[in-house]
């Protein structure tokens, strides 16, 4: 999907996206070609991860209401009795989305005020070829919800990205030099994170 100013014409758009096309398609290649995780179960002593750490899972079923608990060497999933796999899954994803909604607006309002941009709002969504998205003429962003995953230092490498985004729209060289001015680390974090390994694909996205 293209973003793009308002003013910007049609056709410069368009002739910018031509001249960009080969780059657009080397780095969903990349993200596609990126390692997998081995698809999870959801069983006991299965490995998660959570901000880069690794836990053992432990599931505990009871009569009880859905929950996922962390402590300091293990997670505990908590789920009905015979229940599937599919809906231990749902469980876990929605507490990976709770971590990240504990920390994303936290860092928004950190880089809000460096950047001097502001963010109407936040998306977390599971996405296969991407890690982030942003859409200037609404002024909100997207995050890849397997950032919870990652260790935080990448999370916020995301978030600058994407508000950066709000000032230019495109890979340009002043996108580049903002980077470079306000997070100077950004190719470290872009080549730690394209070498981590990615979820397995047996979902659809989902947006919250």
């Amino acid at each position: 999907t293209l973003v793009a100013p308002s003013a910007t014409r049609l056709e410069v758009a368009r002739a910018y996206v031509i001249s960009k096309l080969g780059w657009i398609r080397d780095q969903q290649a990349k993200l596609l070609a990126q390692a997998r995780e081995t698809p999870r179960q959801f069983i006991e002593r299965e490995s998660h991860y959570l901000w880069g750490r690794r836990y053992l899972l432990t599931v505990i079923e009871a009569d009880t209401k859905p929950a996922v608990k962390l402590d300091h060497r293990q997670i505990t999933l908590s789920v009905r009795p015979g229940t599937p796999q599919a809906k231990r899954e749902e469980v876990m994803q929605g507490w990976y989305r709770s971590q990240l909604h504990a920390v994303v607006p936290a860092l928004i309002e950190k880089w809000e005020a460096r950047l001097g941009v502001k963010v109407s709002a936040y998306f977390l969504q599971r996405m296969k070829t991407k890690w982030g998205g942003c859409t200037p003429a609404t002024r909100s962003i997207r995050l890849n919800t397997e950032l919870a995953k990652k260790p935080k230092d990448l999370l916020e490498y995301i978030v600058v990205h994407e508000l950066a985004h709000l000032i230019e729209p495109t890979h340009s060289e002043r996108f580049t030099a903002l980077l470079d001015g306000h997070y100077p680390t950004w190719r470290e974090a872009r080549a730690e994170l394209n070498e981590l390994p990615l979820a397995a694909e047996s979902w659809d996205a989902q947006e919250s």
